[in-house]
């Protein structure tokens, strides 16, 4: 195990393979831990990270096979993703935490979360992670994007929903050029394995109440995939009040760029409740 640096990352050698990641702030008290959906990378959180550090220490993490997308690697989900980002963790000497991922990094978020505990990992948070079961329409995306014919019209498929009616130029350069930089491989590998957790637990919320060791785990979200998306959340947390949701008003599938004030306000006030 080793590290060295790379651009304004540093890289450290886990399970074989170089993982990338930043830290930012040296404040006391959980570190918030970002990490990113599949075919993203550190960039997501560009916005956010600076203010989120004025209170926090803060750590960017990259999936393995995400800081170079031009090398292939071999296949992984959401326990390999947990492996790594653990090691990372203890090689730091990190111990508390609040991970936050987006998109179906959640699936691999929740995983870190059960595997470490409520000691080490007090809460969670998701943003923008499809929380109804998968509908026929994203199945048939995530389908068409694993089969090397049509991939790039299912890609673009999911694009064009994510973005929407949007104008956003921070959420155009990152569909156009930060994701659309990773290429077959690891779209196809990211649809299998998306596909795959929703077939294992039917949907996220089953997931997450599916933990032994229940604590608060907050969903930030601003685009809801279907109509009473807030009326299907407030009926689980009748049975499930650890669960919460805020809705940030916007037009795409990534807050983060597009309303980083308002999710860095609620990352804040959740993290700093531990």
């Amino acid at each position: 195990m080793g590290t060295k640096e790379l651009n304004q990352l540093q890289t450290i050698t886990v399970n074989n393979h170089e993982i990338t990641y930043d830290i930012h702030g040296d404040a006391e008290g959980p570190a918030v831990l970002l990490v990113s959906g599949w075919c993203q990378d550190y960039r997501l959180f560009n916005y956010i990270v600076e203010p989120l550090a004025k209170k926090h220490k803060v750590i960017r993490i990259n999936w393995r096979g995400h800081s170079h997308p031009e090398r292939p690697v071999a296949d992984f989900g959401p326990s390999e993703q947990a492996d790594d980002v653990i090691a990372v963790l203890d090689a730091l000497g990190i111990d508390q935490i609040v991970p936050v991922s987006t998109s179906h990094g959640g699936w691999a978020n929740i995983e870190l979360t059960e595997r470490l505990g409520i000691a080490r990992v007090p809460r969670t948070i998701v943003i923008d992670w499809i929380m109804i079961e998968a509908g026929e329409a994203f199945i048939k995306d995530l389908q068409e994007i694993q089969d090397p014919e049509r991939w790039m019209a299912g890609r673009q498929s999911l694009f064009d929903h994510w973005l929407g009616i949007s104008t956003n130029r921070a959420v155009i350069d990152h569909l156009d050029k930060e994701m659309a930089s990773f290429g077959f491989d690891m779209w196809a590998r990211s649809c299998r394995v998306i596909e795959s957790a929703y077939k294992k637990w039917g949907s996220p919320l089953q997931r997450m109440s599916a933990l032994e060791q229940k604590r608060p785990i907050i969903h930030i979200y601003s685009q809801a995939p279907v109509a009473g998306y807030e009326n299907m959340q407030d009926s689980f947390i009748v049975e499930n009040p650890w669960f919460g949701y805020r809705f940030i008003q916007g037009e795409t599938h990534f807050p983060t760029l597009e309303s980083p004030d308002a999710v860095v306000k609620e990352i804040s006030e959740f993290v700093s409740a531990v």
